[in-house]
């Protein structure tokens, strides 16, 4: 199934909820969807025989410009039919939040509790929500671009990377 058609069916079935279709200037054919959707739109891929997409390969936060919304990025591929596809969906890049897909794609836990490490992307459904990389006590998301890092951390200066 190409793309464009795993497009459409993603439109026909849910409509409005699927907002457009990007080809040109990506490596991978990206369908955007409403952050409300995604849930159901990754039930209904995982589990549709003519799509069948059983592989979550990555599920990346994105910071665009250091403004507007975050996105979230899901790479998926079918290991049957062996087709790709990428979803994106937004969130306000203050306390915003897009359904977990943890109890559908299992890899997903540790990729939404990375996006929530690093962009401060709320994942509501997870099943254990905190950080992964950072230490617990660490202030701020440090992928954001609009992130000013601490002076200080525990004592310790933290040089700037230039």
């Amino acid at each position: 199934m190409t793309e464009q058609e795993i497009y459409a069916s993603l439109s026909s079935k849910f409509g409005d909820q699927v907002v457009e279709f990007i080809e040109e200037e990506t490596l991978n054919p990206t369908v955007v969807v409403e952050a409300s959707a995604i849930a159901d739109i990754c039930n209904y891929i995982k589990d549709t025989e003519t799509l069948q997409f059983d592989s979550l390969m990555n599920l990346a936060g994105h910071d665009p410009d250091g403004e507007s919304d975050l996105n979230v990025i899901y790479h998926l591929h079918s290991t049957e039919l062996d087709h790709y596809i990428t979803l994106k969906t937004f969130t306000p890049r203050d306390d915003g939040s897009v359904a977990s897909v943890a109890n559908i794609y299992r890899t997903a836990d540790w990729h939404e509790r990375e996006a929530y490490d690093l962009f401060g992307i709320k994942f509501s459904g997870h099943p254990d929500l905190k950080r992964i990389l950072m230490e617990d006590d660490w202030e701020g998301f440090p992928l954001k671009k609009d992130y000013v890092p601490a002076e200080f951390y525990r004592g310790m200066r933290i040089e700037k990377v230039k």
